[in-house]
């Protein structure tokens, strides 16, 4: 599963809609419909816009608390020599992360 083309394409949009590109585009967006389909601009259409950049602010404050989380692993991995073999899953895909700590879980 972990060479799953899908996968790899699903964690490359997650981390790209947390980058202040995907809010341009969210925003030439409604430019565009404003100009385009300016009658179709009702509370439906902005309730659309708003979902839509609700989601792309949680997608962002989610990937910026992962990111940080991450920062602080690396330093508590760089200072524990005997962690080495735990340094690479981060290579893995989720599903097989999520494996190895019900593993461990199991094991202690």
């Amino acid at each position: 599963m972990a060479n799953h083309p899908v996968t790899g394409v699903l964690t490359s949009i997650g981390t790209w809609t947390s980058r202040p590109a995907a809010f341009l585009i969210l925003l030439a967006y409604a430019i565009l419909w404003l100009i385009f389909e300016r009658q179709s601009l009702d509370w439906h259409g902005a309730a659309t816009l708003f979902t839509w950049a609700m989601t792309l602010f949680i997608q962002r404050a989610e990937h910026r608390d992962t990111q940080a989380i991450h920062a602080k692993l690396d330093e508590i991995l760089r200072s524990d020599h005997n962690a080495s073999n735990i340094t690479r899953i981060d290579d893995e895909e989720p599903e097989e992360i999520e494996k190895e700590r019900y593993r461990r879980q199991q094991g202690d």
